[in-house]
């Protein structure tokens, strides 16, 4: 095992730190601007490179230098402290209800076209799942409400595989349409899944034709016959008559179990650095749940080149935002529906019983807000800020501030 320490734990850096050089020497002509700003902030992160600032025990006197992060949201090491204040923020807008955790999946050739067009296709999976939401939710032969989430988009399988999909968290019930009064959804039930996926497939694939007579879409490589429409149009037709995955989950227990729920999902990175197992000078070894043998542990072996190759798949784009929400939580009216859903539920909204300190354990322990002393455990307080190491300058601040979008 190499890349750390005797007995310090792996991190995704220890594997950039031996094989980066040779992937990017090895794939100088395709690596992208946000792929090496990515690559050069994980680095970075909590080095000298970065800078820091000296730390004091207010127990027992230690002193230690605690290095900056790099805030980058594709950085394992740098999601716990923004999943913590995320989620600090996000109590007030929690209702005293049942949530629903709901998965919309992409089906693989659509993935594909997917990851030459991110930006404009992730979006689309985006609108078109809390379009099918929404609209069969109002349905009064359904819900017959005006119901409101949150979407977390993830590109990633247990292997690292591109497998673009989002997970939904809703509330289940919404507002009347006048907005005077809470409909309440079945106990143990959002919608109907077969028709929340044929919706979700239909308002899909009239988006994705609608970028194609735009001409907005691009096809590279093993995908350039899709530029030809009937190519294209045969993809749609297959698409059609394909069926699509969507999958519902039973509620949650409560507001404080909704919100540990968000901290596993909203935050979170395509491989943690506590899933790596070995970093060798021809291999990467790390765990991933075998779903198909109900979520056995494996290991997968990879070479280097292929396990940088499949971290990378999952870059976002700059500026694209991963956790959007749709209906009565939308940005525009959050405040207001919120307040009407309160009113409408015929109570004041219940603080959750979920402290700072329990929102920091569900989030990554060396990032917690305050730093607990090595020695006695005590807090760790900022004393002084030294400099950054001669010589080094930020290249680009883009891939160092904090994105929790």
């Amino acid at each position: 095992m190499a890349g750390a320490k005797p007995g310090a734990r792996l991190e995704l850096a220890d594997v950039l730190h031996r094989h980066g050089e040779a992937y990017r020497a090895a794939h100088a002509g395709h690596l992208g601007r946000v792929e090496r700003r990515v690559m050069g902030a994980i680095l970075a992160c909590r080095t000298a490179a970065l800078g820091g600032h000296v730390e004091a025990c207010d127990g027992c006197g230690l002193e230690r230098v605690a290095y900056n992060s790099c805030r980058n949201r594709h950085c394992p090491k740098c999601q716990g402290a923004a999943r913590a204040h995320w989620l600090a923020a996000r109590q007030a807008e929690l209702l005293p209800v049942p949530y629903f955790h709901v998965v919309f999946t992409l089906p693989a050739p659509i993935a594909a076209v997917a990851f030459q067009n991110k930006a404009l296709v992730y979006a689309m999976l985006f609108a078109a799942s809390a379009e099918a939401m929404t609209t069969l939710a109002a349905n009064p032969r359904r819900l017959g409400a005006r119901i409101g989430g949150l979407a977390v988009l993830h590109t990633w399988g247990q292997t690292l595989t591109h497998h673009p999909h989002v997970h939904c968290i809703v509330p289940g019930g919404g507002l009347s349409s006048d907005g005077t009064r809470w409909v309440a959804g079945r106990p143990n039930f959002f919608l109907a899944v077969k028709p929340l996926a044929q919706l979700f497939r239909r308002l899909f694939l009239e988006r994705l034709r609608r970028a194609f007579d735009a001409g907005a879409l691009g096809f590279f490589g093993d995908l350039a016959p899709l530029a030809e429409r009937t190519n294209f149009d045969a993809l749609i037709a297959e698409m059609r008559a394909a069926a699509w995955v969507v999958y519902a989950k039973k509620p949650f227990g409560g507001p404080a179990q909704t919100l540990a729920y968000l901290g596993r999902y909203t935050h979170r990175v395509d491989i943690a650095s506590s899933r790596l197992v070995a970093v060798e000078h021809d291999h990467v070894d790390f765990t991933w749940k075998d779903y198909r043998q109900d979520g056995a542990v494996k290991i997968m072996r990879l070479a280097p080149d292929e396990f940088i190759r499949r971290f990378l798949l999952h870059t976002l784009p700059d500026g694209f935002h991963r956790i959007r929400y749709f209906g009565f939580l939308a940005n525009t009216c959050r405040t207001t529906s919120l307040a009407l859903c309160r009113s409408a539920l015929g109570r004041a909204m219940e603080r959750p019983e979920t402290s700072m300190a329990d929102i920091a354990d569900i989030a990554i322990s060396s990032a917690s807000i305050a730093p607990a002393c090595p020695e006695c455990g005590s807090i760790m307080r900022i004393v002084a800020t030294p400099l950054r190491a001669a010589g080094w300058s930020r290249p680009d601040p883009a891939p160092f501030r904090c994105d929790t979008s």
